[in-house]
């Protein structure tokens, strides 16, 4: 008998290795599978909750049945293909708050190397590139404008995540297609699996209502956070927790009584 469930994945850096350059990053071969075989599964549902465009995003993970959130889930897919994004004041706070704050950014970031990309909710200033010099010049330059600007910055591999708005994180988005899904979370029904700063705060969220959660990467981004180093370790995990095994030799996976 299963319990509905809902898993979150992020993207870049979880289903997606970090590749030197941002935009051709794709879905792990081995991931895409663990997601199709979690969406044959009665009662599972499967979300990739993402910093990126929700455009950028489903470009990039082309199965049906997922819910996709773009933008730390200010915007949605939902299967089927209908699409939703979130309103009302935050969205007329953001439009006053750019219009002061990107250029700001767009200043800050004018170092070798730093490539800046507008996510309307955020600004991310991409280090991948950039050469030691210009990454330690950038922290200190966010270190000194960040308490004045009132932004919320996260940090992740190779990356400066800046939120305009500070409520918005991938925490908003878990709680935002909860409440659409009129999913009320217990324990045990809810699955977070990312790699960066923002991610921790979903995963605080999730294990706070009794949920599971991983992090992909050399260390627990929080204390009640299993690790597992890279897609194909997250793959065995989701599996473990999901009553699959693999067949051996096989990349595939089969469902098993425990």
């Amino acid at each position: 008998m299963y319990r509905e469930k809902i898993w979150f994945f992020d993207f870049d850096g979880t289903l997606s290795p970090i590749v030197p350059d941002r935009d051709r990053a794709e879905l792990h071969p081995a991931c895409g599978r663990m997601l199709a075989d979690l969406l044959k599964m009665p009662l599972q549902h499967v979300a990739v909750l993402s910093s990126r465009r929700l455009d950028d995003l489903a470009g990039r993970v082309p199965l049906e049945g997922l819910f996709l959130g773009g933008t730390s889930g200010t915007e949605w897919q939902v299967p089927g293909g209908h699409r939703m994004a979130f309103s009302g004041n935050p969205a007329r706070v953001l439009e006053s708050r750019r219009r002061v704050l990107v250029p700001e950014i767009r200043e800050l970031a004018n170092l070798a190397g730093v490539e800046v990309e507008d996510k309307n909710w955020s600004v991310a200033l991409h280090t991948r590139r950039a050469p030691e010099a210009s990454r330690l010049e950038l922290n200190r330059r966010l270190a000194s404008w960040q308490p004045g600007a009132r932004v919320r910055v996260f940090r992740g591999p190779e990356v400066h995540e800046i939120q305009l708005v500070p409520r918005v994180s991938k925490s908003f988005g878990v709680r935002m297609l909860c409440r659409f899904m009129k999913f009320t979370p217990r324990p045990g029904t809810l699955f977070y699996a990312g790699d960066d700063e923002n991610d921790a705060l979903a995963m605080r969220l999730v294990t706070r209502l009794g949920g599971t959660a991983v992090t992909v990467g050399e260390r627990a981004l929080i204390p009640a956070a299993t690790v597992v180093k890279d897609q194909r370790e997250l793959v065995d995990e989701v599996w473990r927790l999901a009553n699959l095994v693999a067949v051996p030799g096989s990349d595939n996976a089969r469902e098993v009584e425990l």
